[in-house]
This record gives C-alpha cells, structure tokens and sequence, in this order.
C-alpha cells in the first residue's frame, strides 16, 4: 500500500519533549512552519525485535537531495515518490554507508547515550537559533478538526510521522512497504546541515523496486562482519572530463576481495534510475577498472549518484556527490 501522504515539513523548531515508557515512545517536536503549527512524532523503540532502532547522524551532510530540498516553503509539501527529486531512499538514493549506523537505545541512564539524548542534541540546538530551519520527511497526518494535539496543545491537531526507513518490514507493518518514501530528519544551520536516519532492525536491506517488500533471504540494514554483497567498489569517478559536451565520463572500480570477480550481467544506475551494463569481463582480486559510462547513464557536473548492482540486481556499492565536489575538469573525484 505504501504511505498514504509522503512528503517534506519545512519550518522552525518551537518546542520538544522525550516521551518516555515502553508503549511506542516517541520524541516529540513541535514544528511552525509557513504559519502552521506541526508536531513532528520520530520513533525511538521498536514495536518487533530487536527493539533498539539503528542510526545514523551525518554532520556534515552533502547530497544532491539539499539542492531540491533548499527551494522547498516553509510546511508541509506533498512529495512524489521517485527519484531525482526530494524524495529519500536508503538504499536506491546513496544517501550514507549503511555500515556506519548503530543500535542505540531509546533510554539509558547517563548523558548522550540514548537516542533521546542525540535528537535532544539537535533540536535544542535548532531551538536556540531563530534562523535554522528542520526537514521532517515522512507520513503526514491531521488536520483533526477540533482536536487538539495530545502532547503539545496547539488546535487542530497535524503533524509528521514515520521518521525512518519505511520499506523491508515485516509482519503487520508490509503494509507501508514502498520505494522512494524512507523518512529522515534533517536540520539546516549556517554552516552545516546534519542529516539524521533511522530504520528498524527488523527491516531488510535489499528490497523490491516496485514494492519495497522485503526480497526473501536478504540481510538486514546493518551488515555483518563481512558484507557478502560489498564484492565491488566505486572508488572514483571522472564527472567532468576536459572538453565540451557529451564529455567521456568514467568510472573506476576495485576488487577489494580475494577472488576473481566476472562482471557479465553487472550494472550501473544513475539518480534517474537510468541502467548501463558492464563489459562481460573478469576483474582479477585486488585490480581496479576504469570504465566509460554509455548512454543513457550520466553522471553531470550539479550531483548526482551512481550504484553498482550485482548478477541479482541487487545493490553491492553506491555513491553520491554534490555540485560543490565537481572537481575542475579533467579532475576524478574519489570516494
């Protein structure tokens, strides 16, 4: 089914408050945004086992989604579920290493241990400066005519929720499976803007593309000690070649592992879901390959993603870069 209504909350923090016990906490922010009030409910415990959510916060987050993001008004703003625009996917958008999150609990004793304590971190330091602006990617809901709002007051109540990964559930929760519709927390600052991620541990890592159901067998966000589907790397890529337009756009690839890799029925996709397939020809262990990219994949000079799927089409590897990392010409980035 997929959620119902997907998009962006824009606007200032005015207020938060941690909810504590064990009946579904929440951490709770209270959002105005294009004159509105919101509240904005981010998961901290998760109903199934294991109940510690993973995650992630990025401080210094650079991805082409910012450049859609920054032109979105203040409120809600319904967004469509496809790629290229402001839509987040965890595993189709390159938006971090999923490597890099971490159980956290929802409570412990002690300062900046708990997952309550990090979104304290963030919202306060969103609370104490008039010109930060939150994005709340999620699920919205209300107005509720004449209700006014369980934990905040303000009438009618209307808010954000599902603040997380929202495909590969399990049991009940099938039912929000889709692609293109992962939420995430996200605060512009001056200087920096701090993206913040979120999923389940009983999600799953690799997902069908037109459903976002869990593929039977997959493993879950968090890889283990030796990622089975990280066979293959992207460690560099040639964005702006020297030259006009088309330019021989090129991308490098390593073999991390100890055997002979056969790139036959490999691919590449760009932020447009746009598909190239690999030279049917073996990568020997510990060689890297440079390849051009064909049409119609592109990689652009004002960001863009590219991600490596294997035989399955699965995801083995992806990257992402901004406008402001394209090197001068002739120039690779490298990842």
């Amino acid at each position: 089914m997929a959620l119902k209504r997907y998009g962006v909350l824009v606007g200032t923090v005015i207020g938060r408050r941690a909810e504590g016990g064990v009946d579904s906490p929440h951490f709770q922010v209270h959002v105005r945004g294009g004159g509105t009030e919101y509240r904005v409910a981010v998961n901290v415990l998760s109903q199934q086992s294991p109940s510690e959510l993973l995650y992630l916060a990025v401080e210094d987050f650079k991805h082409p989604v910012l450049d859609v993001l920054r032109t979105v008004p203040d409120g809600f703003s319904d967004v469509d579920s496809v790629s290229g625009g402001a839509a987040l996917d965890y595993i189709r958008g390159n938006l971090f290493d999923r490597a890099q999150m971490r159980p956290m609990p929802a409570t412990a004793p002690g300062p900046d241990n708990d997952l309550a304590d990090r979104l304290e971190f963030f919202t306060a330091r969103a609370l104490a400066d008039p010109d930060a602006r939150i994005y709340a990617i999620g699920e919205r809901w209300g107005p509720e005519s004449g209700v006014p709002d369980k934990i905040f007051g303000f009438s009618p109540g209307n808010g954000v929720h599902d603040i997380h990964m929202n495909q590969g559930n399990s049991g009940s929760f099938t039912k929000d499976d889709g692609v293109w519709q992962d939420g995430g927390l996200l605060f512009r600052f001056a200087d920096q803007w701090v993206a913040i991620f979120l999923a389940f541990q009983s999600q799953t890592w690799h997902t069908d593309d037109t459903t976002g159901h869990a593929l039977p067998g997959e493993p879950g966000p968090i890889p283990g000690p030796t990622d089975p589907h990280r066979t293959l790397r992207i460690i560099a890529a040639l964005v702006n070649p020297i030259g006009p337009a088309p330019e021989p756009e090129t991308v490098t690839l390593l073999n991390p592992g100890a055997a002979l890799i056969d790139l036959h029925d490999w691919a590449l996709v760009d932020r447009l879901g746009q598909r190239m397939s690999l030279p049917a020809m073996e990568l020997p262990a510990g060689d890297a390959l440079r390849i051009a990219l064909r049409a119609p994949v592109q990689l652009g000079n004002r960001g863009g993603t590219l991600t490596l799927l294997d035989p399955n089409g699965l995801k083995v590897d992806g990257i992402s870069y901004t406008k402001e990392q394209v090197a001068e010409e002739g120039f690779s980035l490298v990842f």
